[in-house]
Order: structure tokens, then C-alpha cells, then sequence
């Protein structure tokens, strides 16, 4: 595979301490609606290693049960980049990019550019796994999993009571927790999950509001230009 260049569409910032969760939705002009929007970004440390982080990326939000799946963009570079010294540039990148029905993983390795524009790192391989709607989970020898493919969308969220509300229609306000209507029961994201050892991705100068030692870290999709 020859590097290719890309060019960044959409980017979310997140940093993680023990648990913490970014979730953005089809709020990008240039991306909304495409092969490149990302709907959430998760990053945290699983509960049954406290020694690994898990990152998962959503890509395609809505997509309905009854749609295609398999429908990652080969045009389409996923980059989650992490942060190390606390100066909001990314020292590490870990790369996702789809060929067939296969979704390849790159890092976490030094980018060779920063910022706008990257190239697929090809010599520093991460692993494969079959892009399914079963739980295809590649686990390695090194302690790493991934997983590529449709999952139900996390985001929960009464999306026509907010309306009502916002515009003035529900003068009793949001509804009980009972009573609420996940409106996107039934919807699915493109899901890419990397799990990893900290050890892959070293130490980190930056801290949280607690003082605890955390990765300053971000997704970005790139289109190949």
C-alpha cells in the first residue's frame, strides 16, 4: 500500500481521564450527511484492564437496519490522535482505513505531518479485521483488539420532545425517564473500536481537573485527495 495523502474533514476534541465521553452529531456543514461525519467519540479505560484505553469512533449516524452494511468509505482516513506533552498537538496517531471488507490498522506511530493533511503510516502496521455486523473482535498477541462495523447509535436522546420544547409546544417540559422515546432505537453508527495497552502509547505531561495523568486525544476523518 503507497502512502497517500489526506486531507482532514471533521475533528472532535476529547481528552480522557478515567471515564470520559464526547458525542457530536451531524453538526459539520461540509461533513454532515457523509461517509466522513463522525457522530460520537468514546475514550476510556476498560473496567477489566485498568492498564489499557479503549477508543471507539462512530462514523454515519442513522444508518437503519434495513440499509447495506459494510458501507466504510475507502476514501476515507479515520485518525484518532493523541496528545502527550499537553501542547494539544498530536505526537501519536492511530489509523483505521477500509479496503474491501477489510478494515486496516495503522500506529500508534509519530505522524509524518501534523495538523490539515497526513499519509497512511504502512510502516507501522497495527493489525486487520473483517468489517462485520457480528461480534468480529481481532484480538492479538499483544494485547490489542479491533473491531470494524455497524453498531446501535449510544446516543440517547429524545430528539422530537427537545423540538417540542425548543419551539414552545410542550408546556410541560421534557418528559420522565420513563416516559422519554430514544428516537434513535433502531439506528445504527459505522463503528471502529481500538483497544490498547498504555504501554503502546506512553507517558503524558498533561493532567485532569483532579490531577490524575491523562491523553489529551481527538478524532479526525480525512478524504483522500
Amino acid at each position: 500500500m503507497k502512502k497517500t495523502k489526506f486531507l482532514l474533514g471533521l475533528s472532535i476534541l476529547a481528552a480522557i481521564g478515567v471515564v470520559l465521553v464526547a458525542a457530536d452529531h451531524i453538526d459539520a456543514p461540509s461533513s454532515m450527511g457523509t461517509t466522513a461525519d463522525i457522530a460520537d467519540f468514546f475514550a476510556f479505560e476498560p473496567t477489566t484492564n485498568s492498564e489499557n484505553t479503549v477508543f471507539v469512533v462512530d462514523l454515519q449516524s442513522n444508518v437503519l437496519p434495513d440499509l447495506a452494511y459494510g458501507t466504510f468509505d475507502e476514501d476515507i482516513l479515520t485518525e484518532i490522535n493523541i496528545d502527550t506533552d499537553n501542547d494539544l498537538i498530536e505526537d501519536l496517531v492511530i489509523q483505521a482505513l477500509p479496503r474491501g471488507d477489510t478494515m486496516y490498522f495503522f500506529g500508534p506511530a509519530a505522524p509524518s505531518t501534523t495538523g490539515l493533511s497526513g499519509e497512511v503510516l504502512v510502516d507501522s502496521p497495527l493489525g486487520k479485521v473483517a468489517i462485520s455486523d457480528a461480534s468480529a473482535i481481532t484480538a492479538s498477541a499483544n494485547g490489542i483488539s479491533l473491531f470494524a462495523g455497524p453498531r446501535q447509535d449510544p446516543f440517547y436522546f429524545d430528539f422530537f420532545q427537545f423540538n417540542a420544547v425548543i419551539g414552545g409546544m410542550a408546556p410541560g417540559g421534557f418528559k420522565t425517564a420513563d416516559e422519554a422515546e430514544d428516537t434513535f432505537d433502531g439506528a445504527n453508527t459505522m463503528s471502529i473500536v481500538v483497544e490498547i495497552p498504555n504501554s503502546m502509547l506512553g507517558t503524558t505531561t498533561g493532567m485532569n481537573a483532579l490531577g490524575v495523568p491523562v491523553y489529551k486525544t481527538w478524532v479526525t476523518t480525512n478524504k483522500k485527495q
